[in-house]
């Protein structure tokens, strides 16, 4: 029996099951505050990284792990495992693909690095419908392929609480910034391929949520989806407020609420919410 080790990042939500899995492998990325760097989900929780960004003297900075992190623990994992199989977060938000593909060279494991082409829960249900499929006997080529598959029927989108911190982080341009802020306009963004794009803009965060109830709704009618996450900043009282929404319209539905975590809390705000799922689980 092939020995499969799982390898994801801390932008990803582990809930007990995957935190409790023994095949399962974390690696960090790092947030630089003012010179200070910081291990995503280590030594540095979203509440302590929210507070901190209220004083800071530069924009905040994330970056991926290095080439030599992913070398370091496949070479660990080789002792153990006879392949690797790295479900990471969007190639177009973060170079942390790039490294696995580049550590996978200098390794003598066999590497498969998967692009979810998203982060947190979403890309953790992909994780985890991965190892549903390995549990049912599927090798490690054809649970990609089928994994590749329900990607890219995802659908994301996301009130960002703070244009401000997306625009000083790089992810949005000046002039989408300025007409954001100034005509209290409130984007909708969504993830395409992997890449956030503005999906619409709406004059009020209460039209913003109505526009995002309608296409999760159209969505559900077409699929009859069986969950949907909820993905919030800081504050969870908007998402649980969201999840007795949906559940009381969708009583089927499995409602999955999940922090952002501290990378993306970074680059997006406290008051982030967004809602995602995948048309094809």
């Amino acid at each position: 029996m092939v020995k499969t080790a799982w390898v994801t990042d801390s932008t990803a939500f582990l809930d007990e099951e995957l935190k409790n899995h023994p095949d399962i492998y974390t690696i960090p990325l790092t947030i630089l505050l003012d010179g200070e760097e910081f291990s995503d989900g280590i030594d540095l929780t979203p509440a302590q990284l929210f507070e901190r960004l209220k004083h800071l003297k530069n924009p905040p900075k994330t970056s991926q792990p290095s080439v030599g992190a992913f070398q370091t623990l496949y070479n660990q994992l080789s002792k153990e495992y006879d392949q690797v199989a790295a479900v990471l977060l969007s190639e177009k938000l973060s170079g942390t693909v790039s490294s696995s593909e580049q550590a996978a060279k200098l390794v003598e494991i066999p590497v498969t690095t998967f692009n979810s082409k998203i982060l947190t829960y979403p890309m953790s249900a992909l994780l985890k419908k991965g190892l549903e499929l390995q549990g049912a006997g599927y090798s490690l080529e054809s649970i990609m392929k089928e994994l590749e598959t329900i990607r890219d029927t995802n659908e994301t989108y996301v009130l960002v609480g703070s244009l401000e911190q997306l625009h000083r982080g790089g992810r949005m341009s000046g002039l989408q910034f300025f007409l954001g802020s100034m005509l209290n306009v409130k984007p909708i963004i969504s993830i395409v391929d992997g890449a956030l794009t503005v999906k619409e803009k709406v004059r009020s965060e209460k039209k913003a949520k109505e526009k995002i109830l309608d296409y999760f709704r159209t969505s559900y009618e077409k699929y009859q989806l069986k969950e949907v996450y909820i993905l919030y900043g800081l504050h969870e009282a908007p998402a649980a407020l969201l999840k007795a929404e949906l559940e009381g319209q969708f009583p089927e539905l499995k409602v999955i609420c999940c922090p952002l975590g501290a990378v993306i809390g970074v680059h997006a705000g406290e008051n982030t919410l967004g809602i995602s799922w995948h048309n094809g689980l």
